[in-house]
């Protein structure tokens, strides 16, 4: 089981975080759409353009449960892993802590744009341009993140080092057990 699980929207900053955290904390981390890009052997592009979202998505569910089952260390999930119900519950049950990383979509958007793997590693699912669907995805998403999240945080305001600051020290304060689960902050 993983000693935590970041989810977010793509460029919240999911996978910078995790590699940070996981030195802090001295523990081994995954990036799940990596780890499902080396599965089947192509970009998540490509297998969108391919086979479909729902190829995607069925493979992405496969990933989670195959990391959330092995691995222990730090998870960084694809930024849609919440769509699906049986992943929200597999989320709850075996990822927690699960911490949002938040951030605003026109920030969201500069992230995006400003990286130069968008068009290779983070395919357009509802149309032609990734940038462009980012207010309503991140709309949609919203209250899937927070049905999964002990606690989000929002990066746009930060830099990595101070995300993962807030986080450790929320690590050593927060309530544990499920039972004692707040609300995100």
């Amino acid at each position: 089981m993983p000693t935590i699980t970041l989810i977010g929207y793509r460029g919240t900053g999911k996978s910078t975080v995790a590699a940070a955290l996981s030195r802090r904390l001295r523990c081994s981390w995954r990036d799940a759409d990596t780890e499902l890009e080396a599965r089947i052997g192509c970009s998540i592009t490509a297998l969108v353009r391919d086979r479909g979202e729902a190829a995607f998505r069925r493979e992405e569910s496969v990933v989670l449960g195959e990391l959330l089952t092995a691995f222990d260390g730090v998870l960084a999930t694809g930024g849609g892993v919440v769509l699906a119900a049986a992943n929200r519950d597999l989320l709850r049950s075996r990822g927690r802590p699960i911490i949002w990383l938040t951030a605003p979509a026109d920030v969201i958007r500069g992230r995006l744009a400003a990286d130069p793997t968008t068009p290779d590693r983070r395919p357009a699912l509802a149309g032609s341009d990734p940038l462009a669907e980012v207010s309503a995805a991140l709309a949609a998403r919203e209250p899937l993140y927070r049905e999964c999240a002990d606690v989000a945080f929002d990066t746009a305001a930060l830099a990595t080092d101070e995300v993962v600051d807030r986080i450790v020290v929320w690590l050593r304060e927060r309530p544990t057990g499920s039972a004692e689960r707040g609300a995100p902050a």
